[in-house]
């Protein structure tokens, strides 16, 4: 699994393309690898970001477009992706399922597991007919789908009060599809990629339940794992390596209301150094920050911090391996096709030249040698900033758009 330099990855800093590919209430399909053209221009944008040191990324398989037809398999739409990562020789983190399926196949029936688990097998074959040891994601966030999709109904199937169904449904659909990989090549490896999460009390009242959803982060892994439920299948060797995504909604108090979000500079606030030291504590595997970023202006800002806060983990012995900024590419609004300037680079023109946000360019420029010297054997300085009015006020930014996101289809459900 390790490149010759000992790490995991052949670049710290990793770029990830947003690929979620379900279907909106409104019955329209979304497709960000197609919205955002990099499906046309995957070779320049490769070669873009290893001008800014990038030789990593994230990338996502698209079912319901290699399935079209039940158990027929066509994945002309990955072999740009395939075709530009041989060329740039850009190593991929694949994600099979990142939220979409085909139409034809219910989430929650047995078909979904064994259509999967089929996909999955073509999948590996393909794969490891251009790369030796692929690193693969069989199902992304289980943990948020399941609440979003399963719980919250806000995504698709729109479900309510099935989230702990949905993940145990996902969660023997991931089994199933490692087990079809690893018969067509051992060396596949496997990340099992989640949000961290911190669930404080707002009373002490609500202490047990607050704990009780705080560990629920860790429910997937543990089942996928074979720690809990081992009727599903899991086995400690089903996962080599933790992706864990963070954004600053992920810190709130429960019961969860309107301004329940906890903000950096709030006490209460665990910072993310810690809670990769928990998520290590529980796994011990090799780890890295699989989706972090945020909008507009506060995104040099928000690397920063991050950044330091891997860092800092680092320093304490947890062996980060990387950091993914996601998304990469700035992308249409899921449900309104608002330009979200949350990339590193903007839309492409004509030709798939793509305009670059020179302010977070720098940030990571500055960080790719922080984090060189850290890798050097260079003492860790921290440089974790006093002054977080920046990040308290991007997270209330971001708290209000979700917020009116979540009520916008919270009020389509109950028409």
């Amino acid at each position: 699994m390790n490149t010759e330099n000992g790490e995991v990855f052949q670049s710290f800093f990793i770029g990830g393309f947003e690929c979620s590919t379900h279907r909106l209430r409104s019955g329209k399909r979304l497709d960000l690898v197609c919205a955002t053209r990099h499906d046309e221009f995957a070779e320049s944008d490769y070669r873009l970001l290893r001008e800014h040191g990038i030789c990593t990324v994230r990338e996502g398989l698209r079912w319901h477009l290699i399935e079209a037809q039940p158990r027929r398999f066509d994945f002309s739409s990955a072999a740009a992706l395939i075709d530009a990562a041989c060329k740039t020789h850009t190593q991929v983190i694949w994600d099979l399922w990142h939220y979409g399926w085909p139409d034809d196949i219910e989430i929650f029936s047995t078909e979904f597991v064994d259509r999967f688990a089929r996909y999955a097998r073509s999948a590996a074959e393909l794969l490891s007919e251009n790369f030796p040891a692929p690193i693969v994601c069989p199902v992304n966030e289980i943990s948020f789908f399941s609440w979003a999709g399963g719980e919250a109904g806000i995504f698709n199937p729109f479900a309510k009060n099935r989230g702990a169904e949905m993940k145990r449904q996902l969660v023997r659909a991931s089994v199933a599809a490692i087990n079809a990989m690893r018969e067509v090549n051992r060396e596949i490896r496997f990340c099992h990629i989640d949000p961290i999460i911190n669930v404080i009390p707002e009373r002490p009242e609500n202490a047990a339940e607050a704990k009780a959803y705080h560990l629920s982060q860790f429910e997937a892994c543990d089942m996928i794992m074979g720690r809990t439920a081992p009727e599903l299948g899991g086995r400690e060797d089903f996962v080599d390596l933790v992706g864990v995504n963070y954004y600053i909604h992920n810190q709130w108090t429960h019961p969860g209301h309107a301004g329940s979000m906890l903000v950096p500079s709030d006490p209460r606030y665990r910072h993310v150094r810690d809670l990769l030291q928990e998520n290590y504590a529980r796994y011990h595997k090799p780890i890295f920050v699989a989706e972090t970023g945020i909008e507009d202006e506060t995104r040099p800002a928000w690397l920063r911090y991050m950044c330091n806060e891997v860092y800092g983990a680092m320093a304490d012995g947890v062996p980060a391996q990387g950091l993914c900024l996601y998304p990469i590419l700035n992308h249409p609004g899921w449900e309104d096709d608002r330009h979200c300037y949350n990339g590193l680079f903007d839309y492409a023109d004509e030709q798939g030249r793509r305009e670059i946000y020179e302010p977070l360019a720098r940030e990571l420029a500055r960080q790719e040698k922080i984090v060189a010297g850290i890798r050097a054997g260079e003492q860790f300085v921290d440089r974790r900033e006093t002054d977080v009015s920046a990040l308290d006020w991007a997270a209330h930014v971001m708290e209000e758009r979700t917020d009116e996101s979540r009520t916008e289809k919270e009020a389509a459900a109950a028409a």
